[in-house]
């Protein structure tokens, strides 16, 4: 299945979440009276909803508000939440003050020697077989 077909599937199945019924006109409607640009066709919203596009960024957060769900699992789904979720769990275990030290001494520096120290680390850890 492609990425359009697929954000379909999560734009139906969100707006049955939120007690919608999942029609072009039902989404037109509460999507326009929400988004602060201009005005969607219901061309526009039928193609979302038939997976032969998906919406700008811009579009995506206000659907994502309506829906009551993460922008960033509306386009790309719950793996994408996983993904984050034990990413974020592994800097909040493995990461203590010496190192948040560290990195934000990094964060400091000018951009040049920012550059110099990454390829410091990165040689080290393919030394040691972790890249």
């Amino acid at each position: 299945m492609d990425q359009k077909q697929e954000f379909a599937n999560r734009l139906r199945a969100a707006m049955c979440a939120a007690g919608l019924e999942p029609r072009p006109a039902v989404l037109l409607n509460l999507f326009n009276t929400h988004y602060w640009g201009r005005s969607v066709t219901f061309q526009a919203v039928s193609r979302w909803l038939r997976g032969e596009s998906i919406p700008a960024q811009d579009k995506l957060i206000t659907l994502a508000e309506i829906l009551k769900i993460e922008p960033e699992v509306l386009r790309f789904g719950e793996a994408v939440r996983q993904s984050v979720q034990k990413h974020r769990q592994r800097w909040e275990q493995d990461v203590g003050y010496l190192e948040r030290e560290t990195f934000d001494a990094f964060l400091q520096l000018p951009a040049p020697q920012r550059k110099l120290i990454r390829e410091v680390i990165l040689t080290f850890a393919k030394a040691h077989g972790n890249v």
